[in-house]
C-alpha cells in the first residue's frame, strides 16, 4: 500500500533541507524554519495544536510555535521527518489520513515560493487520495459562497458547494484544487467559469483552514 503521506513528508524535508531554514514559503510572513516549527508542533505539542484552528487560542500556538522556531534547524527537520508514535495526527493509524493532504500542501507552500517552479506530474494514487479529501474540503471551503458551484476534478469526479445563487465551476486536477481551497489561490492553477465578478471574488476569499 502507498503511503503518500510519508512520501510527501520526506520530500518536503528534503526540499527545506536543500533551500536552507531561511527560504521563503507562500504562506506569508513565513519562511521554512517557520513552517518546520508549524508541522512540529502540530505533532509534538498537543496543548498548543488547537491553537491552529481555535481563534481563542491563537496566541498560544503562536508563543509556542515561535520558541519551536528558535531551535536548531538541523533538529527540527530531524522532528519534521520522524514524528512520535504517539502524536495523535502522525501515529500508523492516522498518518495517512490526516497528513497525506497536509503534507501535500506545505511540500507545494515550499515548492511554489521557488523562481521557476512548475506543477508535478503527481501518482495516480495521489491524486485519487487528494480529491477524496478535496471534495469534501470544497463543501466545507465554500460552504458559505454566495454561488452555485460546481466543482470538477476531470478523471477523477465532481461535488456541488456553496450557498446557492449564480452558477459557477472551478475545474482543476485534485492537487490544484486542493491549494485553491485550502488558501493558496493565487498559486493553484484552475479554471473558473463564470462571471467575471463572481469569479474574481472566490479567487480573493478567504478559503484558509
Amino acid at each position: 500500500m502507498s503511503r503518500y503521506a510519508r512520501s510527501e513528508r520526506e520530500a518536503l524535508a528534503d526540499l527545506m533541507s536543500t533551500l536552507g531554514p531561511e527560504a521563503p514559503t507562500i504562506n506569508e510572513g513565513w519562511t521554512t524554519r517557520d513552517l518546520a516549527a508549524h508541522l512540529v508542533l502540530r505533532e509534538r505539542r498537543p496543548d498548543a495544536a488547537a491553537g491552529i484552528a481555535l481563534t481563542p487560542l491563537n496566541g498560544y500556538a503562536e508563543r509556542v510555535r515561535r520558541e519551536i522556531a528558535a531551535g536548531d534547524w538541523a533538529e527540527l527537520l530531524d522532528q519534521v521527518r520522524q514524528p512520535p508514535v504517539w502524536s495523535p495526527v502522525s501515529n500508523p493509524l492516522t498518518d495517512e489520513l490526516a497528513n497525506t493532504l497536509e503534507f501535500f500542501i506545505h511540500h507545494e507552500d515550499v515548492r511554489r515560493a521557488q523562481a521557476g517552479w512548475q506543477p508535478r506530474e503527481l501518482p495516480a494514487g495521489l491524486d485519487r487520495a487528494l480529491w477524496r479529501r478535496g471534495a469534501m474540503l470544497a463543501r466545507l471551503a465554500l460552504r458559505r459562497f454566495p454561488a452555485q458551484l460546481l466543482v470538477q476534478a476531470p478523471g477523477h469526479g465532481e461535488t456541488t458547494a456553496g450557498r446557492g445563487g449564480e452558477p459557477l465551476r472551478l475545474v482543476a486536477a485534485p492537487g490544484e484544487l486542493a491549494l485553491f481551497l485550502s488558501g493558496r489561490q493565487r498559486v493553484a492553477r484552475v479554471q473558473l467559469d463564470g462571471s467575471p465578478g463572481l469569479t474574481e471574488r472566490l479567487r480573493g476569499a478567504n478559503l484558509g483552514f
